[in-house]
């Protein structure tokens, strides 16, 4: 059973040793700038508002994450790694012109709060034989050092294994909340990060300035690259379809429906009394990591907050948009007969659920049983949350899709 003391993180002794020691230090962009640069050898980021966000991003972890020595370690290795990134992704695309013309086909995006079974229907989908979806070694490293096919599987599968290996052993209890499988789908949110304009940021480090910088941004270029680097994708290993899936699509739902025109929007539905409760303690243990100073107080009413508002604006788009775009999935539903709302899906975005596939959907979940990493425990209260609060939040939400109480 997964700790619920969130403000006394777990710390192994080493790192307990080395936080005490070590001076934890800031961030700085230019520093960022010019490691990434050194590292590649190349100089163009590309041109679309990633370097604003990466400065409000960066004075706002300086500000207000308060990371222990360890933290700042790892978050400047991510921010330098998604430049490098962004490098690499701007120079294949100056070799490699064709990729802007690739055809991305069928795309299924895969949208609704946290912890509604987005992940469990992500891995599902993804088991089709046609379907391609973000693998989490593609994820961390969308394009390698090397062209060379084997060379760059092998890049991508040590780095996911380091990060894997990372999580494991800085928050044994994070596996139990969110399993994480490198070979399986990941977040569509970890791409959208390469322009710094992503759900991320607030959902591992304490950034409210941020977080309301964020709000108040278009982000169809953000939208626009992320389809972009989805080509890319496609170039290095074709697929006839995509699946995509993060919570983050439902407060930019109108950009993404712009963005990726025709596609199939997929929103799930979970009692937010549990939904957002459980993603709390996730949040919790996520800042756990990086930083001594975690608030479940302010995580509950941040994200109590943040999602009422994702789900009351896609509530609103939804009504502007013709209908055929979105399938509506119950967390029920799909726990009680998770190949029936499979048929249900294929047959709105137009894909064949044959036999081969059924079989391999099957295989997953006969893999995976539920809490198969530990139980994940979480109450409202130690969120500052009550029942009341959380009927009176979503009451809208709860009656629109007709959601029960868990």
């Amino acid at each position: 059973m997964t700790s619920t003391d969130y403000e006394r993180p777990y710390r192994p002794t080493p790192v307990r040793a080395f936080n005490r020691l070590a001076r934890a230090g800031r961030l700085d962009v230019n520093a960022l700038i010019k490691q990434a640069k050194r590292k590649t050898g190349l100089s163009d980021f590309g041109h679309d508002g990633h370097l604003a966000a990466l400065h409000v991003l960066v004075e706002s972890i300086n500000d207000e994450a308060r990371l222990t020595p360890t933290g700042l370690l790892i978050q400047k290795s991510r921010l330098a790694g998604a430049l490098v990134q962004r490098l690499r992704i701007q120079d294949l695309l100056k070799r490699h012109p064709e990729i802007d013309d690739i055809d991305l086909g069928t795309v299924i995006a895969i949208t609704g709060l946290q912890r509604t079974g987005t992940t469990l229907l992500h891995r599902l989908l993804y088991s089709h034989p046609e379907i391609r979806g973000i693998s989490g070694e593609e994820a961390l490293m969308p394009v390698a050092a090397t062209d060379a096919a084997d060379r760059a599987e092998r890049s991508r599968r040590r780095h996911a294994v380091l990060a894997e290996r990372t999580i494991s052993y800085l928050a044994p209890d994070f596996m139990a909340v969110h399993p994480i499988d490198r070979q399986q789908p990941e977040e569509d949110v970890l791409l959208l990060d390469l322009n710094f304009m992503s759900q991320s940021a607030e959902a591992i480090l304490h950034v409210p300035s941020y977080s309301r910088w964020l709000e108040n941004q278009d982000h169809t270029q953000t939208y626009q690259y992320f389809h972009r680097v989805l080509k890319v994708l496609t170039w290095q290993q074709p697929g006839r379809a995509w699946v995509l899936k993060t919570p983050h699509h439902l407060e930019y739902l109108d950009v993404l429906l712009k963005v990726f025109d025709g596609a199939t929007v997929v929103q799930t539905h979970r009692d937010p009394r549990v939904a957002v409760t459980s993603f709390c303690s996730m949040v919790a243990h996520g800042r756990g990591m990086f930083s001594d100073h975690v608030d479940p107080v302010e995580i509950g009413r941040h994200w109590c907050d943040k999602t009422r508002r994702m789900v009351e604006w896609a509530m609103k788009i939804r009504t502007e948009t013709p209908e055929g775009r979105f399938v509506d999935i119950s967390y029920y539903d799909l726990i009680r007969d998770p190949i029936a709302q499979l048929w249900r899906i294929y047959e709105v975005a137009g894909i064949d659920f044959g036999d081969d596939a059924k079989k391999l959907a099957d295989q997953y979940v006969a893999a995976n049983p539920k809490n198969r990493f530990g139980k994940h425990h979480y109450q409202l209260e130690h969120f500052g949350l009550s029942e009341q609060v959380m009927d009176e939040a979503f009451a809208a939400y709860r009656e629109t899709y007709a959601i029960p109480l868990e």
